[in-house]
């Protein structure tokens, strides 16, 4: 279970990423983010930001409604 979810189904490329980073910013060490999205190119860019950000991406899925989820932790 998250911390924290942010929906951004709907929403294309670049603007889950940005604003994925931008939440990011407020969670503490150690908090999750919950996040669910639409657009397919979401699946490359949240590993990507993962990896510049330090952050760790713990789960990358697409659920059974054809949304995609991911689970972020702040380090």
């Amino acid at each position: 279970m998250a911390d924290i979810e942010l929906d951004l189904r709907g929403l294309t490329c670049p603007l889950p990423v940005m604003r994925t980073a931008k939440k990011m910013l407020t969670l503490t060490a150690g908090q999750t983010l919950r996040i669910l999205a639409t657009d397919p190119a979401t699946v490359s860019d949240f590993d990507a930001y993962a990896r510049g950000s330090g952050n760790t991406l713990l789960e990358s899925k697409k659920s059974a409604e054809g949304d995609f989820e991911f689970l972020l932790k702040r380090v």
